[in-house]
């Protein structure tokens, strides 16, 4: 096996690897059981409570 062999294997190899790693993420971010999980964290930058530490205000 020479080096341009090698290089090729590897590229299909990671190519492959980083295909199914994103539609792994893209299965779990859109399972019906994860919905409530993400509605609550988009809810966090909207809270109303004090930004200020205690005994500062």
């Amino acid at each position: 096996m020479d080096y341009q062999s090698a290089t090729v294997i590897s590229q299909i190899i990671a190519l492959v690897l980083f295909v199914g790693l994103f539609l792994t993420i893209i299965v779990y971010v859109f399972w019906p059981g994860n919905k409530k999980k993400f509605d609550e964290a988009a809810q966090v930058p909207l809270d109303d409570k004090d930004d200020e530490p205690e005994g500062k205000a």
